[in-house]
This record gives structure tokens, C-alpha cells and sequence, in this order.
């Protein structure tokens, strides 16, 4: 039967928003190494709730003068703000867990390691936003957690407790992505995006005293400048993202970052992953294309479905 034009105009839309929804994620994976590199620069001279702060304090100064002008003063009006806050509680402990964790072992390791997060995000769908969820997803769950595992040989001699700062780091990050989803529906992605970082770039002026080093050159400001602006652009793609499209479906795409990380680590650090980082990654990788990939496939179904059921233009279902 063929399609009436308000049927393909709403699987054009699907099928659009899904594409960009998919490409910001995409996005946000290629400037988050990017910060990464430079926090690990960072991080090998200021104290690492210097550097937390900074990329947090930069995001809200990057956010304010990119979109204020564009959208006004709007922007910064909520309803939701203990949401807003809790988020950005999230955001600013996982960043704070990861810098820590990167002055000490390889930015691809620990972006290896930080590759469960979207698995979290799939195991978190179904309790905190009500995507369901199948056997066939559990299981690849259960995968990726072992990709980890050979990532971080517990008990081995390569094994490093740095790790398992990364670890709090992807579940704190993975709550974070759940908390913006739950909110996207109601708020513009500029004010999730400027929100984000509020507890970090203010609350921390309370400690921040107490680890303070004035940066010791021009070039050291700017790498402080380019980690908040780096930081901003990184969780407005997020946030946009997740707007286009559900978490369990984009945040899968995320694994590009793996191989930014990797690049970021060899050009700025001289460091390449081994064989077994290699093989847990991409078992960590393939566990969650497949949940990405099959919760695409249900959606599309979905979406081709309520479709079917909207009326043409002469009022017929």
C-alpha cells in the first residue's frame, strides 16, 4: 500500500532525528578525548580538583558567551532545578573520579575501561526510564562487563587500583546521561547543557582554596581555557543527542571515543594499548552495538508502526 504523505513524512522525521541524535553522540565522542589529553596534561602539575574545577567553571563561561547572545537570558530559566543539580553532581564527581584516575594509568586504558558506561546506561533504561529490555541485552551486558575484566586483570600484576576510580567514574557518568534523558523532554538542550556543571564550577569554590596553584604560564590558561570549552561542546552534543533520540539507542555510538582516546594517547603521550586492552575493548565495543543495534531495530518497528496508524489528509486512519 502506498504511503500517504503524512505517514512518510513522519517516518522522514524518525529516521532524521535517530540520524542526528546518533551523529551529536558521535560528535561528543571526538571532543571528549580531546579534553581527556589535556586534563592529563594538566593533571601532571595542578592538583586534579583544580583541574575538575576548571573544566566545570570554563563550561558555564564557554556556554554563557556562546548562547546567551544567540538565545538570551531564557536560556537559564527551569522548573527543574533540584534535577538540574543532581545531575550535575553526577557529571562533576565522574569527571573528578576519571582526571584523577588519568595521571596515573593510559588515556586509551582508561577510556577502554570507561567504555561500560553505556552499558550501564542499558542496564539503568529499564528500572529508571522504562525501556524495556530482553534476555538477549542482559546477556550482552554480562559480556561487556567481562571485556572490562580483561581490561583490568584484577589480581594480575598489571592491574592498577587507579582503575577502579574509572569504574565509579562510568557509573556516576552512565546515572548522569539517565538524569538528562529523563529531563530532555522538557528542557532545551542549552539549559541542560549550562546546567551540567553548576555544583562543579560553583560548589568546589568552597575547597578549591585549599588546592589552588596559579597557573604557571600562558600556555598552562590556555589548556585550562580549551578544557572548559572542550568540556561545554562535549555534553551539549550529549544533550542534544539525547534529545533526537532514546539513550539505550545513541549512547552505544559513544565507542568512537575509544578510538579518539587512542589517538590522543599515542600523539600526546607516546602510549598505545596492549594485546588484552585491544581484545577487552572491543568485546566491551561489540556487547554494546548489539544492545544499540537491537534496541534500534524495535524502535524502528515502533515508530514505522505508530505511523501507520496517524490519518491521511482525508481524515482516514
Amino acid at each position: 500500500m502506498k504511503a500517504t504523505p503524512v505517514r512518510a513524512a513522519s517516518r522522514w522525521q524518525w529516521d532524521r532525528d535517530l540520524l542526528l541524535g546518533i551523529g551529536c553522540i558521535c560528535l561528543s565522542a571526538l571532543t571528549s578525548p580531546l579534553m581527556q589529553g589535556v586534563a592529563k596534561l594538566l593533571g601532571e602539575t595542578y592538583n586534579s580538583v583544580q583541574v575538575s574545577w576548571a573544566r566545570a567553571f570554563g563550561h558555564i563561561v564557554f556556554m554563557l558567551a556562546a548562547f546567551v547572545p544567540r538565545f538570551g537570558p531564557r536560556m537559564l530559566y527551569t522548573r527543574r532545578i533540584w534535577q538540574h543539580l543532581r545531575r550535575s553532581s553526577c557529571l562533576f564527581l565522574s569527571n573528578l573520579s576519571y582526571f584523577f584516575a588519568i595521571t596515573f594509568i593510559p588515556i586509551a586504558k582508561a577510556a577502554s575501561i570507561n567504555m561500560v558506561g553505556p552499558l550501564i546506561v542499558a542496564g539503568l533504561a529499564w528500572p529508571m526510564l522504562g525501556e524495556r529490555t530482553t534476555i538477549g541485552r542482559i546477556v550482552a551486558v554480562a559480556i561487556g562487563f567481562i571485556g572490562v575484566l580483561i581490561i583490568i586483570r584484577p589480581g594480575s600484576e598489571v592491574f592498577h587500583w587507579a582503575v577502579l576510580f574509572i569504574l565509579f567514574s562510568a557509573l556516576l557518568n552512565g546515572l548522569y546521561q539517565i538524569y538528562t534523558r529523563k529531563i530532555a523532554d522538557t528542557e532545551a538542550p542549552e539549559t541542560s547543557a549550562i546546567y551540567s556543571s553548576i555544583v562543579g564550577a560553583f560548589g568546589m569554590f568552597l575547597v578549591l582554596p585549599l588546592v589552588w596553584k596559579t597557573p604557571v604560564g600562558w600556555a598552562d590558561v590556555v589548556l585550562f581555557s580549551a578544557m572548559g570549552a572542550l568540556g561545554a561542546l562535549t555534553h551539549y552534543f550529549v544533550a542534544l543527542a539525547l534529545r533526537f533520540a532514546p539513550a539505550n539507542i545513541v549512547t552505544p555510538f559513544s565507542y568512537v571515543q575509544l578510538l579518539g582516546s587512542v589517538l590522543v594517547g599515542y600523539l600526546m603521550f607516546d602510549n598505545l594499548p596492549d594485546v588484552m586492552t585491544w581484545l577487552g575493548g572491543a568485546i566491551v565495543v561489540a556487547s554494546g552495538l548489539y544492545i544499540g543495534l537491537t534496541q534500534t531495530r524495535r524502535r524502528s518497528l515502533a515508530g514505522a508502526a505508530h505511523a501507520a496508524t496517524l490519518p491521511d489528509r482525508e481524515g482516514r486512519a
